[in-house]
């Protein structure tokens, strides 16, 4: 998969994204990603990006030009343009999925007030990873980059481990436990250490039902 990102902090991105499962898949080939400064498509002496809006108000707006022209130079008939926005559909794992499956994504972080409106015609897809506002689009976008790379085959360890966890089947994922078997008095329960794996499955599918209703009853 090849992911490049269009903003105007693209050291923002330097810790996040040389780190755990996002490091191994740049490391190991299964993902390019590369950073744009959007002011690298200004042209003018102040490398200006923003301008005011019209009719009045606060801020200053992305401009079109820069945009425009960074998407035709970096997009090709393959790519997704994802743009990071709080009006965007909600993120979840199930669309984590599906921009997994997709061959080149393009991020556009925004700043300020926000894109011009007409940057929108050259989105595929606007993202919200929830209902609150940020000072840029950068973290966001990390967020979606960080939870699709990990669903690329071979980043995992074992691919099942993107498969049995929590939103993958629309529940929150069951408990899990680990050596020693009694620790400060809190036992680990009897049937994961009994070998009867059909109700370890049970007993899995049953607690996730159970967690599922008691902190996310929405999803039920």
């Amino acid at each position: 998969m090849k992911i490049d990102v269009l903003t105007l902090f693209p050291e923002m991105f330097t810790g996040p994204l040389d780190v755990s499962m996002v490091a191994r898949a740049r490391k190991a080939g299964l993902l390019e990603l590369r950073l744009h400064n959007l002011r690298e498509w200004t042209h003018d002496r102040h490398k200006t990006v923003d301008d005011r809006p019209f009719g009045g108000g606060p801020g200053m707006v992305l401009k079109p030009e820069p945009i425009f022209e960074a998407v035709q130079s970096l997009a090709d008939a393959g790519t997704r343009v994802l743009m990071m926005s709080p009006s965007g559909r909600q993120f979840t794992q199930a669309v984590a999925r599906e921009l997994a499956e997709q061959p080149h994504l393009l991020f556009l972080c925004g700043s300020y007030e926000g894109f011009d409106e007409r940057i929108r015609t050259l989105v595929h897809d606007e993202l919200s990873i929830g209902d609150y506002v940020l000072t840029n689009g950068g973290l966001p976008a990390m967020v979606v980059i960080d939870a699709v790379a990990r669903l690329i085959p071979g980043v995992l360890g074992h691919d099942e481990s993107a498969v049995d966890e929590s939103f993958s089947h629309g529940l929150l994922e069951y408990p899990h436990y680990t050596r020693p078997a009694e620790f400060q008095g809190m036992k680990v329960p009897d049937v994961l250490l009994s070998g009867n794996h059909a109700e370890i499955e049970k007993w899995r599918r049953e607690q996730a039902r159970l967690r599922t209703k008691e902190r996310r009853p929405d999803l039920l």
